[in-house]
């Protein structure tokens, strides 16, 4: 799931332009700053480097601008199929040689697929760093999209669908909360997408993906480490500089605010029955509104306070003062079009009543919308996210994906940065108001995970 953390003077050098930015380090503000050059290359690859001199490290961040929304409604899957084949192999790089050439350097190598976005992350040593690069570039012209890679991918993420999603408790829930929430958009299917539309997809079609989206201008590459600027964008432009500009990629745009409620289920109430849920559970949630938009700082204040540590509203009273749950939480979806509000319980025994835990829901709800939260409530909160924030930056890898994010959905890598301020800007009266207007009963889904033959 997506976390988006959350130029001014131009001059050329040799075969790109150079937009550098120098962010100081406030004598009033303890809060971490993250410095950066950024410049793009003729072909529409967006660079941005940062030196962090703390460890001889240096990762590496590529950031495609595809996800699960970019793809067709028969053909799901596309993007988290895309993740898995790029480790196949290149024209250049053996099968399954990639994670073996990063780990006998001594580094890591990781990706993952949202909504959104795709992101390539790895780390070595710093004297690695062009083989980072290589094997990024490799992937970005040269990716094998063959029969045998292609076959051997639909079993590996077949399986893993069933491992975390189909067999696991409660595995389905972001799929069902995508089918109503997200209904009638790019986000009414999830990331890991249907197993019969990977099946019945030919390879034409996974190559044809392939050149649509995985382009150096549909791309962000972020560079954080121990590194020289000069020499490290010299060899960016060596390494990526050849590659051919693409089509340009449009994206779909798309309203995210009226909620489509099947008027079959009563008040939007589903009632989920799985083999494998062990004790019932409850979700409420709402339509919101996408990342950077203002109403989604106080949401991200309210989460915190309903949700948060012990002394949260959820967990005070539905774990701790009334037993009635062993888990309470409460969390925000925030993405490119919009967003989601989400309140999630698990009862403490097969026979809990769940009717019960939505009568808890509705009045923790409706307090927050009739009285607001309260002081104590309220600067809890900003220590928490405050302390979230300065532990975001803690390694290279987090910074580079962070600069990459903000590029890519603001435009702007500063808005790391300055995310901060938004959510410092919030006010006691912008959370009871956000409150008030998307956590309403119009506004909602209800899922209940039932026990079977309870």
């Amino acid at each position: 799931m997506v976390n988006a953390r959350s130029f001014t003077k131009r001059i050329a050098l040799a075969g790109f332009s150079v937009a550098a930015t120098t962010v100081a380090v406030s004598a009033q503000n303890e809060l971490p700053k993250v410095e950066f050059e950024q410049f793009t290359l003729n072909n529409g690859l967006r660079v941005i480097l940062s030196v962090d001199s703390s460890a001889p490290v240096v990762a590496t961040f590529v950031h495609y601008h595809v996800g699960s929304k970019n793809e067709r409604s028969d053909r799901t899957g596309f993007a988290h199929f895309f993740e898995h084949l790029m480790f196949e192999g290149t024209a250049n790089i053996p099968r399954h040689t990639i994670d073996k050439l990063v780990q006998s350097a001594g580094g890591m190598l990781n990706a993952f697929t949202t909504f959104d976005e795709t992101g390539y992350q790895i780390q070595v040593p710093k004297n690695e760093l062009k083989l980072a690069l290589w094997i990024e570039s490799e992937r970005m012209l040269h990716a094998q999209v063959n029969e045998v890679g292609v076959e051997t991918q639909r079993a590996v993420v077949k399986e893993e669908r069933k491992s975390r999603l189909d067999n696991q408790p409660y595995g389905s829930f972001l799929e069902n909360l995508a089918k109503y929430i997200g209904k009638g958009t790019p986000y009414e299917w999830t990331p890991i997408g249907s197993a019969q539309y990977i099946d019945q997809a030919t390879i034409e079609e996974f190559r044809q993906f392939y050149k649509d989206f995985y382009l150096p201008n549909n791309a962000v590459l972020a560079i954080v480490g121990d590194i020289d600027l000069k020499e490290t964008r010299n060899l960016v432009e060596a390494y990526f500089g050849d590659i051919p500009e693409g089509k340009k990629v449009t994206q779909p745009t798309f309203k995210f605010d009226k909620l489509q409620l099947d008027p079959e289920f009563k008040d939007g109430e589903h009632d989920i029955v799985e083999p494998q849920t062990p004790l019932p559970a409850l979700i409420y949630a709402w339509r919101t509104v996408a990342q950077g938009s203002p109403d989604a700082y106080p949401l991200q204040v309210l989460t915190t306070v309903l949700a948060q540590g012990e002394s949260s509203r959820l967990y005070k009273t539905l774990v701790d003062e009334k037993q009635m749950a062993l888990q309470a939480a409460s969390f925000p979806i925030t993405l490119e079009n919009g967003g989601m509000f989400a309140m999630f319980s698990i009862g403490r025994s097969p026979d809990q009543d769940i009717n019960g835990l939505a009568t808890e829901f509705d009045q923790i709800v409706k307090r927050v919308q009739s009285e607001g939260i309260t002081e104590q409530e309220f600067l809890r909160a900003r220590n928490q996210i405050e302390t979230q924030y300065a532990g975001g930056f803690n390694s290279v890898l987090e910074k580079a994906q962070a600069l990459a994010q903000a590029e890519t959905f603001f435009g702007d890598p500063n808005h790391v940065n300055t995310e901060i301020d938004h959510l410092m800007k919030v006010t006691r009266e912008d959370v009871q108001r956000v409150a008030k207007t998307y956590l309403t009963p119009a506004n909602r889904i209800v899922l209940k995970y039932l026990v079977p033959n309870h």
